[in-house]
């Protein structure tokens, strides 16, 4: 007999951020590729500050005021910070949405480098690596590595494994990735 059905997100939601110059002090560009299964729906954007606080606060707005919120299964991120060090609280964006969120990377980060940077470089650093170190380690994930919020592992690997086509990384990072690179440099140009 086969066991329960599991019941895999259809509607998600990738996030990513635009390129900005190293000098750049203002806000970044954001980018949600809404998907409907693999065919893209629709387009959000909204501005975070360059290592600011609102990048949560932001998503969940966009989010919310968006007309395929009610469709929404899943949130994906590209990584767990945007527009340099404006981390994301995975906590309270799970719980402000209601909708599980995963944060997707290419390569393991190297958190004692971050941490370095953040309580050096970064205002309000402290708090922002107390919300990394809340979001936990992040899991292998075949080439991928994850960290979650109300998703268990076996139906976040099934939604990454859907989801991968054209690359190890799912469509709604990579289109979300390849929106925000051409807007903001004129033409993507990064591997996505």
């Amino acid at each position: 007999m086969n066991g329960p059905r599991r019941r895999i997100p259809s509607h998600v939601v990738g996030f990513d951020d635009g390129s900005f110059a190293r000098s750049h002090r203002g806000d970044v560009l954001l980018v949600g590729a809404v998907f409907s299964g693999l065919r893209l729906e629709g387009v959000l954007s909204a501005r975070v500050r360059r290592d600011g606080v609102n990048s949560t606060s932001r998503i969940v707005e966009v989010v919310r005021a968006s007309r395929f919120r009610p469709h929404l299964q899943a949130l994906l991120l590209q990584g767990i910070a945007f527009g340099g060090f404006n981390v994301v609280d995975l906590d309270g964006l799970h719980r402000a949405l209601g909708l599980p969120v995963l944060v997707v990377c290419r390569r393991k980060p190297d958190l004692e480098l971050i941490r370095s940077a953040l309580l050096r470089r970064v205002p309000g650093g402290a708090r922002k690596w107390r919300l990394i170190q809340r979001a936990g380690p992040m899991e292998a994930m075949g080439p991928l590595y994850v960290q979650r919020r109300g998703i268990d592992l076996a139906d976040a690997a099934a939604l990454l494994e859907r989801l991968a086509v054209h690359s190890a990384l799912p469509e709604p990072l990579r289109t979300a990735h390849l929106i925000a690179a051409g807007v903001t440099a004129g033409e993507s140009r990064q591997r996505a």
